[in-house]
């Protein structure tokens, strides 16, 4: 046992100095990626900050459909919509909601076509709580991109320009330096635009099962009712 932790000393100790050379470089090239690098590192803040944001309120916001909908369904064919309305005041998310909208308007008695319309119009209030500022990552996306092209341009700009005025024992320095500032800011401006792309797709896919979980159960609950009208107690 000594023998084997005397062997993985030295393997250990060779991951932690290989980790720590990245962060290293990491830091490096950050630092040399030149003033416009503090807006791409402001971006990225940003779009940290809605990625997290998003999936906090996200999981307060979706159920189980299946779960919620079974219990619902249940009390419906028994006719208790009072005690429907008050399961989903127990769990006020979009989904219960939009189902609460429309036994609302079957506890009162309202036609069909009256229930429909107040989970329609449910839909379209709950959307803008799942969707919050997600589209913001795609606008992330986007300038983290040109941001980095800008870094680019201006560090090709600095380099050449400066290679111009130099002299010949410093010219290869100076155009070195140039593009390592443009190829940094471009590198670090894609980082950022990958993760907020990726990002504002997966969100879309999550809010688009959400909004399509409302719209079925709300049509799901319109045919419940509809057939089992004369079980509905006052």
């Amino acid at each position: 046992m000594e023998q084997t932790v005397a062997n993985a000393a030295p393997v250990v100790g060779e991951l932690v100095d290989r980790c720590a050379g990245y962060g290293n470089f990491i830091a490096k090239s950050f630092c040399q990626g030149g003033h416009v690098m503090i807006l791409i590192a402001l971006i990225g803040v940003c779009t940290a900050f809605l990625i997290v944001n998003r999936i906090m309120a996200l999981q307060k916001l979706t159920v189980d459909k299946i779960n919620i909908t079974e219990n619902l369904f249940t009390m419906i064919l028994r006719g208790d919509i009072r005690q429907a309305i008050a399961f989903c005041d127990s769990r006020p998310v979009p989904l219960t909601n939009t189902l609460k909208a429309g036994l609302v308007q079957v506890m009162n008695r309202r036609p069909d076509e009256e229930i429909q319309v107040a989970m329609d119009a449910s839909v379209l209030r709950e959307t803008p709580r799942l969707e919050g500022w997600v589209s913001f990552l795609a606008v992330f996306g986007n300038i983290g991109v040109l941001v980095g092209l800008l870094g680019t341009i201006i560090g090709l700009i600095v380099a050449f320009g400066g290679v111009a005025k130099a002299d010949a024992a410093t010219k290869a320095a100076m155009l070195s330096q140039g593009i390592s500032e443009a190829l940094n800011c471009t590198a670090f401006g894609l980082l950022v635009a990958i993760v907020a792309v990726v990002a504002y797709g997966f969100f879309q896919i999550r809010i688009g099962r959400a909004i399509n979980d409302m719209q079925e159960s709300s049509m799901t609950l319109m045919n419940l009712v509809v057939a089992n009208r004369d079980k509905i107690k006052d």
